[in-house]
């Protein structure tokens, strides 16, 4: 088998991990000590600070890390499962999700939850009006494991607990087959629908924990991300935590996100309307809201954006575009309209505080702001080598 280069020593490590939490055993004393995997290699502090350190890397940008896995949450009917099959949709076409791009690639989605006839409907709804081909959509394989049980198939789990103190879990063989399936397809993301049919232990601290282990160590091993959908339990739904079980099941991701109803005054006054919650991002900021509408099948961007001040999401874009403007002229740095190194929509894409846009919204900010007189291109230097930069009109 080949692993992704310079993974081996992060692979094992996880493995390690998902082998090393033990707890005493009946009839002995003390814990039992894992048997060693590998030997510590220790790098010193200014080993690692006399290289600059890699850039993070994302499957969706802000909300789904690479090699990791992320828990979308939401109650029955808020629309998880859409909102991740149209994140595998992008994946495989190469086109937006919410407000970034995802990494592109083959996906699998796994469905403990809805028959193979309702991953069609869904996937009719959306792709209706967006110009795909069956080619486009060859990369993603869909497995409805609803299906695979009434055909035979010995449920729906992918690991289950032992009956001793240890708390790991333990594979099934249809642990072996998503292995499989991973290694034949090489997918950038896999989305598993739900952890509760998918392990049947939610209260076990230990085994959670263990599962998700098992999760990440596929994720580290085959360089791709993991998105795990949960159901809130009761108390998690009333305090707006999204919780269910244990704390573990929060505590084991560095990625959770909700999916929720937006509610007023405890009425829902838009059925058709939602927002997608960080509820923890251990590699950014949390605390974020996107807000959704469904329209005719599939989920789009809300026209307002999170908060109470109703400016539309290309008018806070055009916003955001002219701050990062203002922002760059006063540590002297020019950008232009122009594709080369200053390329404006690329430099601010890339800053922090791009407020969760991308190249391709900056692009469609700057041509709005053109046509509207806000920016203009302002050339100077000699015939020879003429330089431009962008500036706000009026300053």
């Amino acid at each position: 088998m080949s692993f992704r280069a310079g993974a081996d020593a992060e692979i094992q490590a996880v493995r390690y991990e998902a082998a090393a939490s033990r707890f005493e055993q009946p009839g002995q004393r003390g814990p039992i000590a894992p048997e060693p995997l590998l030997k510590l290699r220790p790098v010193t502090a200014a080993s690692l600070l006399s290289q600059p350190a890699p850039p993070r890397e994302w499957y969706a940008e802000g909300l789904v890390p690479m090699r990791q896995v992320t828990l979308l949450g939401g109650d029955g009917g808020t629309g998880k499962s859409l909102l991740s099959l149209q994140l595998a949709v992008a994946s495989v076409t190469g086109t937006d999700w919410l407000t970034c791009e995802p990494r592109p690639g083959p996906a699998l989605f796994v469905s403990a939850e809805d028959e193979q006839d309702e991953l069609n409907r869904r996937l009719e709804d959306i792709v209706r009006g967006r110009g795909f081909s069956d080619r486009d959509l060859a990369r993603l394989e869909l497995v409805s494991l609803v299906e695979q049980a009434a055909a035979g198939a010995s449920g729906t789990a992918l690991a289950v607990p032992v009956n001793d103190l240890s708390g790991k879990p333990r594979p099934t063989p249809l642990w072996g087959a998503l292995t499989a399936e991973v290694e034949r397809l090489r997918p950038a993301l896999v989305v598993l629908d739900t952890a509760a049919d998918l392990f049947p232990e939610e209260i076990n601290r230990s085994a959670v924990r263990g599962f998700i282990a098992m999760l990440r160590a596929l994720a580290v091993e085959y360089d791709l991300a993991v998105v795990l959908l949960a159901h809130p339990s009761i108390s998690g739904m009333q305090n707006g935590t999204g919780l269910s079980g244990s704390t573990s099941w929060s505590n084991s991701v560095r990625s959770r996100l909700y999916v929720d109803r937006v509610k007023a005054n405890g009425s829902e006054p838009d059925p058709d309307a939602r927002v997608l919650r960080t509820m923890k991002a251990n590699y950014g900021r949390a605390g974020g809201e996107i807000h959704l509408r469904w329209v005719d099948g599939r989920f789009r961007l809300e026209t307002g954006l999170p908060g109470s001040n109703g400016i539309g999401y290309d008018a806070e874009t055009d916003a955001i575009f002219l701050r990062l403007l203002s922002q760059f002229a006063q540590q002297n740095r020019d950008v232009t309209s122009k594709t080369c190194s200053t390329y404006a929509p690329k430099l601010f894409a890339e800053n922090p505080d791009r407020g969760g846009r991308n190249k391709k919204h900056f692009a469609a900010a700057m041509e709005r702001l053109f046509n509207a007189g806000r920016i203009s291109l302002e050339e100077s230097g000699p015939p020879s080598r003429r330089r431009s930069r962008l500036v706000e009109v009026g300053l």
